[in-house]
C-alpha cells in the first residue's frame, strides 16, 4: 500500500502563488508515477501535472508556464508550484501516485481557493 499526504492548500488573491506538497509512504519503491490533478465544482477530475520515475514530466495546457511540478525521489515527496493563479485554478488537488503493478492511489486532496 501507498499513503499519500498533501499540504499547502489555502486562500490566495488573483496573481499569487502556492506550493503543494505530497509525501508517499509506505510501498514506495512500487511508485512510477506521481502527479497532481483538480476537481472544480461541478466538473470531471482532471490531470494537472505529472512526473514519472525517470523524470519527465506532463502538464495540463491550462497550466502550462505556470505551474511546476518536481519529485524529491530520495524523500518520496512531489510538489506543485503554482504561480499566476487564477480564479478558474479554484479546486480541491489531489496528489496521485500510479504504481507499476497498476494500482493507482490517491490522497485525500487539498482545497486551493483563488480570489479575484
Amino acid at each position: 500500500q501507498v499513503q499519500l499526504v498533501e499540504s499547502g492548500g489555502g486562500l490566495v488573491q488573483a496573481g499569487g502563488s502556492l506550493r503543494l506538497s505530497c509525501a508517499a509512504s509506505g510501498t514506495i519503491i512500487s511508485i512510477n508515477t506521481m502527479g497532481w490533478y483538480r476537481q472544480a465544482p461541478g466538473k470531471q477530475r482532471e490531470l494537472v501535472a505529472s512526473i514519472g520515475s525517470g523524470g519527465s514530466t506532463k502538464y495540463a495546457d491550462s497550466v502550462k508556464g505556470r505551474f511546476t511540478i518536481s519529485r524529491t525521489y530520495t524523500k518520496n515527496i512531489v510538489d506543485l508550484q503554482m504561480n499566476s493563479l487564477k480564479p478558474e485554478d479554484t479546486a480541491v488537488y489531489y496528489c496521485n501516485a500510479d504504481r507499476f503493478d497498476g494500482m493507482v492511489h490517491w490522497g485525500k486532496g487539498t482545497l486551493v481557493t483563488v480570489s479575484s
